[in-house]
């Protein structure tokens, strides 16, 4: 009996001890992927009231455990039973990434597409409100859910030849870093001016050069997080369009060899804003013909 027990909590050990090995692989491979994903989600998650900001984060961050919690099974079930199907569901987020990205940036270089009204037409009522932050929250949600599906494949990726457990063990710890490690850190930058202000707080107790540095710190946290917005802004819609790019070029042969010729992160980004602007542009004529035909 002793001898059975010993032995189950051996193959325990080893299970984990080749998990934790091959986590560490499967982390180096989507380490790039993670970066982007916290750039796309942490634009995401900005542009709210400060008293929202949280709350906001730590909804996208529920909808992101249940995006996991949907695609994992199916991607153990699409990896056994239909790896075909894996490369068209790659390439219809990357369309959708890319459409996403593409539209942005088009709003930066055409503003007139989106004219924003004074702030007092945009006085709106707190349903009104409510509803715009729940349709933020939901595509937010959305775009986590694709760049949700490329990390647990890549993940996935990286563990095919290993036992189901050690392939369930890794994505899953994978998954767990994606939506733990990114919506915390979202969380953190999005409360700089907090910390800054509890610094500057904790200054006007103190006294001497403590409390000079302790001080400044403050103002310039303080001062650097609507640049920090700013720029996370650029750097998450720059990361859509090089995702989506990214799994155009990497899982259509045709595209990878007539692009050879670019580097890697250029090719990426002019094929995803390429495709982007064709499906803005595709979306924006049948929404005309929609209103025409009403």
């Amino acid at each position: 009996m002793a001898s059975g027990i010993f032995a189950i909590l051996d193959d325990v050990a080893t299970l984990l001890d080749d998990a934790a090995i091959y986590s560490k692989l499967a982390a180096k491979k989507t380490a790039g992927l993670l970066g982007d994903d916290l750039a796309v989600n942490a634009e995401k998650a900005t542009g709210f009231r400060a008293s929202r900001e949280l709350p906001v984060i730590w909804a996208i961050t529920r909808g992101s455990v249940v995006n996991k919690l949907i695609i994992l099974p199916l991607a153990f079930l699409l990896s056994a039973y239909a790896p075909w199907l894996i490369v068209p569901i790659l390439l219809l987020g990357g369309a959708y990434l890319s459409y996403e990205g593409a539209e942005k940036a088009l709003e930066w270089v055409l503003p007139h597409r989106h004219e924003k009204k004074p702030a007092a037409e945009t006085s709106e009522s707190k349903t009104e409100l409510l509803e715009t932050e729940a349709q933020k929250i939901r595509g937010a949600i959305r775009t986590d859910f694709i760049l949700s599906i490329e990390i647990i494949i890549i993940a996935l990726g990286t563990v095919m030849d290993q036992s189901l457990g050690i392939r369930i063990l890794v994505v899953s710890l994978i998954a767990l870093l994606a939506t733990v490690g990114v919506y915390g850190l979202v969380a953190l930058l999005v409360r700089m001016d907090d910390a800054g202000i509890y610094l500057i707080t904790r200054a006007r107790q103190m006294s001497g050069t403590a409390a000079r540095f302790i001080r400044r710190t403050g103002h310039m946290l303080v001062a650097a997080l609507p640049y920090i917005i700013r720029l996370l802004g650029v750097i998450g819609t720059v990361a859509m369009l090089l995702v989506g790019g990214g799994m155009y070029v990497h899982n259509i042969d045709a595209i990878h060899h007539a692009l050879e010729f670019l580097p890697g992160i250029v090719g990426e980004l002019l094929t995803g804003t390429i495709l982007g602007i064709i499906l803005v542009g595709v979306m924006h004529l049948v929404q005309r013909l929609r209103t025409a035909s009403a």
